[in-house]
């Protein structure tokens, strides 16, 4: 049981160190109040297939993560649990 514990804590921080970087190279989608103030549309092609693009696939990547963070870190307390 100890080396089922080691192998998860070690695969939870490899996850952990992922999710981070991935959340620090993402840029900032905020406008700011200039954007609220003059209610700047998205309503072109970059906007429409953003998904497609380098920033739609590291958004994608880090929900995924943070979805395997969250299930990773219930698991590790059911685990110490027992």
């Amino acid at each position: 049981m100890t080396i089922l514990k080691n192998i998860a804590i070690g695969l939870y921080i490899i996850l952990c160190v992922a999710l981070i970087i991935l959340a620090t190279v993402q840029a900032k989608d905020s406008q700011g109040a200039s954007g609220a103030i003059t209610g700047s549309t998205t309503n072109n092609f970059y906007e429409k297939n953003k998904g497609r693009t380098k920033e739609g696939a590291l958004k994608k990547a880090t929900v995924f993560l943070s979805i395997f963070f969250a299930i990773g870190t219930v698991g590790l307390s059911f685990l110490y649990l027992m």
